[in-house]
Order: C-alpha cells, then structure tokens, then sequence
C-alpha cells in the first residue's frame, strides 16, 4: 500500500468504526470487508492500535478479532481498560471475551448504507 492508499484506508477505517452503536461490538475482519479488503483484517487490528482512542474520539474498544476476543487489548496498554469500556455500555465480558457475540456482533455491511 502506498501512502496515499493507507491514508484513505485509515480513514476509511476511522468513518465505520466511529458508526458502531454504543453497546455493540464489530470485527476487523468486518471492518475491513465493509472498507472493501476483505483481505485485510490484521491492517485494520494495526489502525486500531494506533488510533490513540483518547484523543481521537474513535471507540476502537468496540473491535475485537472474530469470535468476539478481546485481543486488541494491549493497545489499550495491557489494562482492563477495553474490557470496562465495552461493560461500561452494559457489553458482558468474561475471560477476554464477549459473551453473546452473536447478539452483540454489529455487521457494517448489513446494517449501514455503504
């Protein structure tokens, strides 16, 4: 990817991700099906880490890897932090993990116009 293709990724990225309702949770593997790399769901897990959420307003706490595994953890430096974020919106976690992810699951591709 050259320069100006990440830079329009990340922002592409950023535009489905701001999207997510409040208490429901996406994969990068959907994020980077709705941004047209169905490829690329490990770019999205690397834009997410970078996004500095604090700062950028960007609820990267509410992607997760594809069974509804918390594995972007450490971006939020190893805390608790994504895991309080996501019960904060009344998301259950247990183990790492999202406990009815079926229902939790929000799919960009089904439920926003693209």
């Amino acid at each position: 990817m050259d320069k100006i293709d990440k830079e329009a990724f990340v922002l592409a990225v950023y535009d489905i991700v701001k999207t997510i309702p409040y208490g429901r949770a996406t994969s990068y593997g959907a994020i980077a099906k709705a941004v047209g790399y169905y490829n690329m769901p490990r770019m999205v897990g690397k834009v997410m880490s970078e996004c500095n959420s604090s700062e950028t307003g960007i609820p990267a706490h509410r992607v997760v890897n594809s069974q509804g595994i918390l594995s972007g953890r450490d971006a939020f430096g190893g805390s608790s932090e994504m895991q309080e974020l996501l019960e904060s919106e009344g998301v259950v976690v247990v183990n790492n993990k999202i406990k009815n992810w079926k229902t939790v699951f929000w799919n960009p591709l089904a439920e926003i116009n693209i």
